[in-house]
């Protein structure tokens, strides 16, 4: 591989088995996304390449290890992977169906149980991740994808201990996202895989009616805020929300990350197990909210 990504498709030629299709459009601050085919096969995949820092960052070398041994249906999956001298080369499964947001956007209907389903899936696909000992730090809308086009598609969480791997730091780990940390992080505290399932409850929050749990302009009145695990339900955006819905995202948002819910216990929550959640209509005002507070440009900022 050539120790620069504009120049992948040589890299390619080189590798013989992969051939350069086209850039994706995931820019972080650390890396960029080519879509690339194996010649083989014809089958596409994505290539992240990841700039290497001027020390050997053995938190990457140890994330990569982890990657190459993790498969579930709903986690974005590393292939192969190569390194030069100036970068390495992440081989990744290529997920073709679009954000979170975008796809309830496109749907004209949706209701708590259409939710309930992608929080089932983001649960099942974490609850792996942690029983092999791997904390994701930054599930938000933009990590949860579809895997193709498809109506039916399933959810795949992806970018798993990317940010981890490129940035070690909580504090700016956690001020890449502020919305969706858990108190303890913000706090810094010592932190488990619980701070996952706090924001999962957040992206719960957000899918039933558009609008985060937290906002503030200021950044250390929101960092408050979420400290003290301060959020209300909302009249009238929350009115025909059912109370097993609020009752999952007060488990989920527990400000004691030792009270909080694990993934095991949040699966087994009527709400996710399909009892509970009402088939009520309520696109009109999470489609209006998603459209006013996120706008493309700001979910879209800073590293991923």
């Amino acid at each position: 591989y050539d120790s620069h990504c504009q120049t992948l498709n040589q890299s390619c030629e080189q590798n013989k088995e992969l051939e350069a299709n086209k850039t994706l459009p995931d820019r972080g601050a650390f890396s960029e996304v080519f879509m690339v085919k194996e010649k083989k096969t014809g089958k596409l995949f994505a290539i992240k390449c990841v700039k290497k820092k001027q020390k050997r960052d053995l938190n990457l070398e140890n994330e990569i290890a982890v990657l190459r041994r993790i498969q579930h249906d709903n986690v974005v999956g590393m292939e192969d992977f190569y390194e030069s001298r100036s970068h390495y080369y992440l081989v990744m499964q290529l997920v073709s169906g679009g954000e979170l947001f975008d796809r309830i956007l496109d749907k004209g209907v949706y209701s708590e149980k259409d939710a309930s389903s992608v929080i089932q899936q983001v649960l099942q696909a974490v609850s792996y991740l942690h029983q092999n000992g791997i904390v994701h730090r930054d599930l938000k809308p933009e990590n949860i994808l579809y895997y193709s086009q498809e109506e039916d598609s399933k959810i795949m969480i992806s970018d798993f201990g990317l940010s981890k791997m490129i940035e070690n730091d909580i504090m700016s780990t956690a001020c890449g996202t502020p919305g969706y940390v858990a108190p303890e992080v913000l706090a810094q505290k010592p932190y488990s895989k619980a701070v996952d399932c706090w924001s999962i409850g957040v992206i719960t929050y957000i899918l039933l009616c558009g609008y985060p749990p937290f906002y503030e302009e200021s950044e250390s009145r929101l960092f408050s805020k979420i400290m003290k695990a301060q959020y209300e339900f909302d009249s009238p955006f929350w009115d025909d929300i059912s109370e097993s819905a609020k009752d999952f995202i007060r488990n989920m948002m527990q400000k004691n990350p030792s009270m909080r819910y694990t993934t095991d216990l949040a699966l087994r929550h009527p709400w996710i197990i399909g009892k509970t959640a009402r088939s009520q209509d309520i696109y009109y005002s999470v489609s209006v909210n998603i459209q006013k507070n996120f706008a493309k440009t700001k979910w879209k900022v800073g590293p991923h």
